[in-house]
């Protein structure tokens, strides 16, 4: 006898949006494992959730790389947060953007540890990102908003 693996994951599934709705976040289903949160209150839009079993993989595109002489020392201020400020999740490349992932086991995620997983992300940008902007273009004076800062997924 095996597991029904199909409806096992509909049930993770199900879970997971359980625990959006539970925590209030504004939310788009784009296809059955593939969730687009809009997290207004943190100024953070379009952090994608998405579930392959075993793992929720949470993504948040922060900003376009850059391909100048700047690249290398943002690639090295990356790694050092990698190394001393992201407690799960880090930082990345992904095609030609800078993102950030974290990754769960979606079996027995209960609904504590997907709210640490959003908190993480949303506390690496708020606490980061004007660092990071500031390595790739030069301070204008001007104060912006996180919602402003992190680009479109």
């Amino acid at each position: 006898m095996g597991i029904d693996v199909e409806s096992n994951e509909i049930e993770i599934n199900e879970r997971i949006e359980g625990y959006i709705l539970e925590l209030g976040l504004a939310f788009e289903e784009v296809q059955p494992g593939l969730w687009l949160i809009h997290d207004e209150i943190d100024y953070i839009d379009n952090i994608v959730v998405y579930h392959t079993a075993p793992v929720l993989t949470f993504r948040v595109k922060l900003m376009e790389a850059p391909e100048d002489e700047v690249a290398p020392k943002l690639y090295k201020r990356l790694l050092q947060l990698n190394a001393s400020s992201m407690v799960a999740g880090a930082y990345g490349l992904e095609d030609d953007a800078v993102v950030i992932v974290e990754s769960l086991q979606s079996s027995s995620l209960d609904q504590n540890e997907f709210q640490a997983a959003i908190d993480a992300i949303t506390l690496a940008v708020r606490e980061h990102y004007q660092d990071l902007k500031a390595i790739i273009t030069p301070d204008d004076g001007a104060e912006r908003e996180p919602a402003q800062a992190a680009d479109q997924a």
